[in-house]
C-alpha cells in the first residue's frame, strides 16, 4: 500500500504522542470512516468525553480536517489539523499531524496517531 491508495474506512487509531497543549492521549481512540475523498471519525477517551472530525483526503493521502470535542471539564473545543500518512512495514498507518486550536488560546501543536 502506498499513501496515494490509503483507505481509512473502518480503521481505528490511538494517539502515540501529542504536544502538552493538546487533549488527546494514548487513551483516546479514533474510529474512522472514508467515503470518496471524505473522512470522518468519532473519538473519545482520556481527557475527551466525545469528539468528531471531518476531513478531505488529497490525492496524496494527506488529510485537511476540522475537529470539535467536549472535554471532561465540559468545554467545547475546536481546531484544524493537517495530517500526513506514513505506511509502516507492518501495513498499518501512522498519521503525523500539525494542528491548531480555533478556540481557547489558539495555540498550535503536533501529534502522532497510529492504527491499532
Amino acid at each position: 500500500m502506498n499513501v496515494r491508495s490509503i483507505n481509512y474506512h473502518n480503521r481505528t487509531f490511538r494517539t502515540l504522542s501529542n504536544s502538552n497543549n493538546g487533549e488527546t492521549s494514548p487513551e483516546t481512540e479514533f474510529h474512522y470512516k472514508h467515503i470518496g475523498n471524505i473522512v470522518f471519525a468519532d473519538y473519545s477517551g482520556g481527557a475527551i468525553k466525545y469528539g468528531h472530525l471531518l476531513g478531505i483526503v488529497s490525492e496524496y493521502g494527506t488529510i485537511d480536517m476540522r475537529y470539535h470535542q467536549v472535554n471532561h471539564a465540559g468545554e467545547l473545543m475546536t481546531g484544524i489539523c493537517q495530517s500526513r500518512p506514513e505506511v509502516l512495514a507492518n501495513g498499518k498507518i501512522r498519521l503525523h499531524e500539525t494542528w491548531q486550536w480555533t478556540s481557547g488560546d489558539l495555540s498550535k501543536g503536533e501529534s502522532i496517531v497510529e492504527e491499532v
